[in-house]
């Protein structure tokens, strides 16, 4: 039989249900003029040029800048049927520029390339050539946040990157290939770097353990412990849940791994906390926390939420929302606005 991966059954399904949701009038996010006013704050249409190609983003800079302050950076990568900034967009699914204009951050869309991202305009991070540092949509997704921490002296400390689904993947692989760029990952119904080497009729085969192994490895010398925030619908029937779970034991062995180069429990898979949440009139969700042996803050939380599909929770408009979600742009931001590069 021709071996398939993991992440070739996602993407089948991912297209079957993108299909069908395409025929819903999708909400389309504010002009991508080079230059609107969005709430509070500006957007900022921009195109990244490198050695890898060409990749168009949005800047959405909150009020706070203008005073002067070096702020935080939040990479935010849309899912397949998707944009960054233009139709059915992750700018506005996921309602961030109104925590930023409040919080005070930069928020960057890169939005993938029509031809690059044929059929659906998904991200590609289940091909080898867009899994590795220097190299395809990783290079140029880091060369463009290196281009907006200069351009609105943001702070390189704090620059944070999530995604959902294929975005979600995608965020993943690059708190991967550059753990020296992203002080945070949040993957909101995505999966774990390498998922394409496993086996789809034997899932066990090539575990989470060994591409962990596989993700260290491409760390190399800069790898550090990156505290990551795994979103997940219990329902979703297009990335199901037990991807998230394989996610949570292939980062705790990440950072395991990057503690001191051997798997001997620093981290592990085994939840330190577990609190249940009812947001009063949206689903409930449970939060798992997983704490370094040595102590300090959790580097892994893990959130599954009750009755909810393929969606982003919280706030927002277009064909992959659930405005019966928790809040997700803000649990988001709370998780990540106290965490730095190391």
């Amino acid at each position: 039989m021709n071996r398939r991966t993991l992440t070739a059954g996602l993407v089948t399904c991912v297209l079957a249900g993108s299909v069908a949701i395409s025929t819903v009038p999708a909400t389309a996010g504010p002009s991508s003029a080079p230059l609107s006013v969005a709430a509070a704050g500006t957007d900022h249409t921009k195109l990244y040029v490198g050695a890898e190609g060409v990749l168009g983003y949005q800047v959405h800079v909150p009020p706070a800048q203008a005073a002067g302050r070096s702020l935080p950076v939040v990479v935010s990568l849309h899912g397949c049927g998707m944009t960054g900034f233009r139709l059915n967009s992750m700018k506005s699914t996921t309602n961030l520029n109104a925590v930023a204009d409040e919080k005070g951050f930069i928020v960057v869309y890169p939005t993938q390339d029509f031809l690059r991202g044929l059929p659906l305009n998904c991200w590609n991070g289940d091909e080898p050539a867009h899994q590795r540092r220097g190299h395809g949509e990783p290079a140029l997704i880091a060369g463009l946040v290196k281009e907006v921490v200069a351009d609105y002296a943001a702070d390189p400390q704090r620059v944070h990157v999530n995604g959902a689904s294929s975005g979600a993947g995608t965020a993943v692989i690059m708190a991967v290939t550059y753990p020296d760029i992203f002080a945070t990952v949040t993957s909101m119904a995505g999966a774990e770097y390498a998922v394409n080497e496993a086996n789809p009729d034997d899932p066990d085969e090539i575990g989470p353990v060994d591409t962990a192994k596989r993700a260290w490895a491409q760390m190399g010398n800069r790898a550090r412990p990156v505290p990551v925030l795994v979103v997940q619908g219990d329902q979703d029937a297009v990335v199901p849940p037990f991807l998230a779970d394989r996610l949570v034991t292939h980062w705790a062995a990440i950072d395991d791994l990057a503690m001191n180069g051997r798997l001997d429990g620093q981290v592990d898979d085994k939840a330190d906390k577990v609190v249940r949440v009812s947001p009063p009139g949206l689903k409930p969700y449970t939060r798992k926390s997983y704490f370094p042996r040595a102590g300090g803050p959790a580097l892994i939380e893990y959130i599954v939420v009750a009755g909810m599909e393929h969606r982003w929770p919280g706030p927002g408009t277009g064909a992959f929302v659930d405005n019966n979600g928790p809040d997700l742009a803000r649990i988001m931001w709370d998780f990540i606005a106290p965490r730095r590069l190391q």
